[in-house]
């Protein structure tokens, strides 16, 4: 069968010939690959950047974000079943620490874990592939060509789930309301794929929300978050730390950009008692001049929470797909607008070497 490999730090991924998986365990799951997303990780892996091939071979087959069809499944399964839809997660845990023994991985104590098509194992850019059924994620067919979405928004679900969890546990009157978010005032920095599904998390939570970029306010990104009920702040006429007196405070700030200056500018939105949770992961080792002072006391006397988030359960992979269900419910066919480009499999170079200024989400069509 077909597959995407490259060997890592040399980039330069080519189309490989490799051996069609079978099941060999009752609690194994054999997938066809539909379509494969593709993010900056996998764009950073095709130029030289992290990425480790697994344990004998030279090359790795990349892609992480996958969503495909279960052809066959071990006698001993249960969760899934022939001609169901179905994703993998990504992260497979260490077998030394107690979070990874719990299917938390993506907690891990020792960081010695791996990640399919990204770290120590082969991903998903190929035709089949085969792993075990507590990975595997049932995605209901109305969901449609959206269930590529499904790992990416599981990255959201988690983020914002451990804001909601820290405001939880330490504010007083948390519990109001069924849900910390609603009515709250969000901040969305960065409209990429990841920026835009936590829009459309916290608007299924009934919060308010407001994204900011430097993009055109008529383009596909600030579009699509209007649709869905959101505002857009041009980053260009607005400077990060001036977002309070454009807009008001936030309730919580969460930050997808990856551009530590503009992170670090955007506490200043962030309300008295307010959390901000961070998923962009900065490239190159630039030192960055911030007032730490100034920040540090904000901090204090606010009484805010800054915390970082990475990866995600399969509970937020579950998370992911009944809010996939209920945005369908509520907004149609426009949550398939987030998968803007779409390429045959012929055409890998052009999508992880190009990036149009118009595309959301890219994916590669396996079948």
């Amino acid at each position: 069968m077909k597959a995407i490999a490259m060997i890592p730090q040399a980039g330069a991924p080519r189309i490989v010939e490799r051996n069609e998986p079978s099941i060999t365990a009752p609690d194994e799951v054999k997938m066809q690959v539909l379509r494969v997303g593709i993010c900056g990780t996998d764009r950073e892996e095709a130029s030289g950047g992290r990425a480790l091939a697994p344990v004998g071979h030279d090359d790795l087959v990349i892609g992480h974000e996958m969503f495909g069809k279960v052809v066959e499944a071990g006698q001993g399964v249960t969760r899934v079943k022939a001609g169901d839809f179905a994703a993998f997660t990504v992260r497979r845990g260490c077998g030394k620490c107690l979070p990874c023994a719990m299917n938390r991985s993506d907690m891990c104590h020792t960081g010695e874990y791996k990640e399919r098509g990204i770290w120590g194992l082969d991903g998903y850019q190929t035709e089949y592939v085969v792993d075990r059924e507590q990975y595997a994620v049932h995605v209901p067919g109305t969901i449609g060509a959206a269930g590529v979405l499904v790992e990416p928004l599981s990255v959201a679900e988690k983020a914002i789930d451990e804001a909601v969890r820290l405001q939880s546990a330490r504010l007083p009157d948390a519990y109001a309301t069924p849900d910390w978010l609603f009515g709250k005032r969000c901040l969305v920095a960065g409209l990429g794929p990841i920026g835009l599904l936590a829009a459309l998390v916290l608007r299924l939570r009934g919060a308010e929300v407001c994204g900011l970029d430097i993009v055109d306010a008529a383009t596909a990104r600030p579009e699509w978050l209007k649709e869905i009920g959101g505002c857009y702040l041009d980053g260009r006429k607005v400077p990060p730390d001036g977002v309070d007196k454009a807009i008001g405070q936030m309730d919580l700030v969460f930050e997808a950009t990856g551009i530590p200056v503009l992170a670090f500018n955007l506490l200043d939105a962030l309300a008295r008692n307010g959390v901000y949770v961070l998923t962009g992961i900065p490239g190159g080792n630039r030192p960055v001049q911030i007032p730490g002072a100034e920040l540090i006391r904000q901090l204090v006397l606010d009484n805010q929470v800054m915390a970082g988030s990475v990866n995600a359960s399969y509970g937020h992979f579950q998370m992911a797909v009944n809010d996939l269900l209920q945005a369908r419910l509520i907004w149609g066919d426009h949550i398939e607008k987030l998968i803007s480009h779409s390429y045959r499999v012929e055409e890998f170079e052009k999508v992880l070497t190009q990036h149009s200024p118009e595309e959301i989400k890219a994916v590669i069509e396996w079948a």
